[in-house]
């Protein structure tokens, strides 16, 4: 797989050639606001940031057979456990802040 350098994006015909799946997978992905495609000179590519989010949903998707569905409630649960996860270190150093009194 080889990254446009320029603007660090790879063409989704390389994505669907190296993962063995196809473009309309990468567009539902993209239309439950999982990852985002970028045009390239009208060459539909995604970030190379976003492959490691890309691979985890090819992982749940093809791998474990999570439909569009799932994957999007999986998204919303693990967004809501970050929140929850920087909320509680918040509330540890509020707390911590306070048994030094």
């Amino acid at each position: 797989m080889e990254a446009n350098n320029e603007m660090e994006t790879i063409p989704l015909t390389h994505l669907c050639k190296h993962y063995k799946t196809d473009i309309h997978f990468f567009e539902s992905l993209e239309s439950y606001g999982l990852i985002t495609l970028i045009q390239v000179e009208q060459t539909t590519c995604i970030q190379t940031e976003q492959i490691r989010e890309v691979e985890k949903w090819i992982h749940l998707h093809y791998d474990l057979n999570i439909n569009m569905e799932g994957l999007d409630a999986i998204a919303h649960l693990l967004h809501k456990m970050q929140q929850l996860q920087t909320e509680l270190t918040h509330v540890k150093r509020r707390l911590n802040g306070l048994e030094d009194f």
